[in-house]
């Protein structure tokens, strides 16, 4: 293990380019709106003010495309769903956008948004967008970027090795607790290498193309444009990131290569859009522009965790300890995916949590312990009957009593409730909760329309963090900031 700062001591600084230098290479250049198929909501977390679906129509695609952004994120859940049913996803999402943006007469750019810590269905989701956008357009694929780094979040890549900081050491991400996951675990930490295992060698880890922090930093866009005009066959190239100016050195020079002719792909994480569309990283949210839109409600909050991942624990531990709140309930596993207890337990549940929220906040969490099996499958399948009793409980809780707000704790928890429990089809980013993390949703429609939705990523932020968001929505006068 090393330093942050031992790895980059070898290399220069990261270059001097603003987000308006990207936004002039994108308006120089012929309109293009990225579509974002994002793996599970948390992909969000980094951007603001722009449209996010979960349904994917083509008037649902249009709808956000006409609206003269340079970014639409649609939300596909695919990390929890099996490989099959996950292609079927990517191949509906990608043909209602490609023929929504022939009828507005826009070009479009796929972004498979990933996982920063390497989790999720690759390469089978770029290859079927790839397939698409070929069948659809009739030009071949150049390249795959792949650009997991997450900097806000603590997530590097160097040398196209990727990192987990903490502390301001650099921990290889295959030696995280993420690297064994029951689903999408993997072991290595050398993009190339990953590549090399995830493809079953079909892809060697010496044919991955690599742009590393010496050609973004020293060589520039040319030198970007170069490497990537390079590429054929839809070779993966993996992006060294480790600060903002880097992906937006990558953007000028990936601008360049498009110019001249050079079609791309992308697997990325939270980040990418932002970097690549020129958009400033927003403050994060007060409490006054929260409820800017009228006064919230008088009751509590609904705050639902569903992540399994150590800091997720130690943040609803932390939450506990700091924070009173009028009841904490807990979703037991073994009574939802028992049909004969399930109903019972989720009425109960319910009730519960209605009458509570008229004395305050709510938490609402299943069991600590992840329940899986040695099948992946088969613990995929429980996870999704497990989220499915969330969204029971959020869907009969709003019928009900709205909540003042919802923060949902976990990639596939937040994006249940946001489809499901919360019935949103349309709506728009506001912006981050913490600097960097933590996005908070505007519904544009269904029965959450005028409650603040925050989609909270299982795996980041410090044990504090979901109490400092909780508070400030929590604060009683809607004009102040809390942090």
């Amino acid at each position: 293990m090393a330093s942050l700062e031992e790895l980059l001591s070898t290399y220069p600084s990261a270059p001097a380019v603003s987000a308006e230098a990207v936004r002039a290479a994108m308006a120089a250049a012929p309109r293009r709106v990225f579509v974002v198929l994002d793996d599970d909501p948390t992909g969000t977390q980094s951007v603001a003010d722009l449209p996010v679906l979960t349904r994917w129509e083509t008037a649902d695609l249009a709808w956000a495309l006409a609206r003269d952004v340079p970014a639409v994120y649609v939300l596909t859940n695919t990390r929890s769903l099996a490989p099959a049913e996950a292609a079927v996803r990517n191949r509906e999402v990608a043909r209602a956008a490609l023929e929504a943006a022939a009828g507005l007469g826009i070009a479009v750019s796929f972004v498979s948004r990933g996982d920063s810590t390497l989790r999720g269905h690759f390469p089978l989701e770029t290859d079927v967008l790839r397939e698409e956008y070929t069948a659809s357009t009739g030009r071949s694929v150049d390249g795959i970027l792949l650009v997991p780094a997450f900097p806000d979040a603590g997530r590097v890549t160097i040398g196209g090795v990727h990192y987990f900081v903490l502390d301001g050491q650099a921990v290889p991400v295959a030696e995280t607790e993420f690297a064994r996951d029951a689903t999408f675990g993997y072991r290595h930490s050398d993009l190339p290498g990953y590549v090399e295992e995830k493809t079953g060698g079909a892809v060697a880890a010496a044919d991955v193309l690599v742009l590393d922090l010496d050609t973004i930093r020293r060589g520039g866009p040319e030198a970007i444009a170069d490497l990537l005009l390079a590429a054929r066959d839809a070779v993966p190239i993996a992006v060294d990131f480790v600060a903002e100016e880097d992906l937006r050195q990558v953007a000028l020079g990936l601008a360049l290569a498009e110019a001249r002719g050079g079609t791309y792909l992308f697997r990325a994480g939270p980040p990418f859009a932002r970097g690549v569309i020129g958009q400033d990283p927003r403050e994060p949210l007060t409490a006054a522009e929260i409820f800017a839109a009228g006064e919230p409600a008088t009751r509590g909050g609904l705050i639902v965790v569903g992540s399994h991942v150590g800091v997720t624990t130690r943040q609803l531990h932390h939450l506990g300890a700091n924070l009173p709140v009028a009841l904490t309930a807990e979703i037991d596993v073994a009574s939802v995916i028992d049909p004969a207890r399930r109903e019972a337990h989720l009425e109960g549940l319910v009730r519960d949590i209605t009458t509570a929220l008229s004395r305050g906040n709510v938490v609402v969490h299943t069991a600590r312990e992840l329940v899986k099996t040695d099948d992946g499958d088969e613990s995929l399948d429980i996870s999704r009957r497990v989220s499915a009793a969330v969204v029971d409980v959020v869907r009969r809780t709003l019928a009900t009593t709205p909540p003042r707000f919802v923060i949902a704790k976990g990639g596939i928890t937040s994006s249940d409730v946001a489809a499901h429990g919360l019935e949103i089809r349309h709506a728009i980013v506001r912006g981050p909760m913490l600097p960097g993390i933590v996005s908070l949703w505007e519904p544009q429609d269904g029965p959450a329309r005028g409650i603040p939705y925050i989609v909270f990523a299982g795996n980041v932020g410090a044990d504090s963090s979901l109490t400092d968001v909780a508070v400030k929505l929590s604060a009683t006068d809607s004009k102040e900031s809390h942090s």
